[in-house]
């Protein structure tokens, strides 16, 4: 029998512990380390396919808050009161019409991953195009102060991109979780207290 490269520690840890996806112990890294997601938060989750980020969420903003998940697949195993899903392509999705159709956010998560060549500079290209969609959105739906959490590929464009947006938040960083597998470039940019 050949083993699954995928099937590691945290994926097995997800299995028993119930997650729809070993992801989530980034998102649960991140969380405890910048304290983002509060009880009570209104979060939005762009490219919530498999659902654990929402997952996570809907239980960290208990019953007060809400989730919306945006993605072209959707969640099947996920399902919540307080969880709405979008079927869209967040790269293509109108930006203000997402502004009529949900409320202001605490908190906007992206998780999104462009499909890969296994050409790092291209790879890194396709994950800018994301993280540029993600934060324009972000920009457009967050409260004053909220946190924006975003998964990106190393490569050139990061750092001037940094400096561009840098003024919109109080503070920036790069973050990456243990769960990151060690031959992979992502990296989470987190935006703390936006500046409206």
């Amino acid at each position: 029998m050949t083993r699954n490269r995928w099937d590691d520690h945290y994926a097995r840890r997800a299995r028993d512990e119930k997650w729809l996806a070993r992801s989530v112990y980034k998102l649960q890294e991140i969380d405890k380390k910048f304290k983002l997601i509060r009880k009570g938060d209104r979060l939005l989750d762009l490219g919530c396919y498999p659902g654990s980020w929402s997952q996570y969420g809907i239980k960290k903003v208990g019953p007060k808050g809400n989730i919306v998940g945006i993605d072209l697949i959707l969640p099947e195993h996920l399902s919540s009161f307080n969880f709405r899903f979008i079927l869209n392509d967040v790269l293509t999705v109108d930006t203000d019409w997402l502004i009529r159709e949900i409320d202001p956010r605490d908190v906007v998560m992206s998780d999104l991953a462009p499909q890969t060549s296994g050409i790092r500079l291209t790879d890194a290209a396709r994950s800018m195009s994301l993280t540029k969609k993600a934060s324009e959105i972000a920009f457009a739906l967050l409260k004053n102060k909220g946190h924006f959490v975003c998964k990106v590929l190393e490569g050139p464009d990061l750092k001037p991109y940094m400096s561009e947006i840098s003024g919109r938040f109080r503070q920036l960083r790069l973050f990456r979780p243990k769960a990151i597998r060690k031959r992979s470039t992502e990296v989470y940019l987190v935006g703390l207290e936006f500046v409206e």
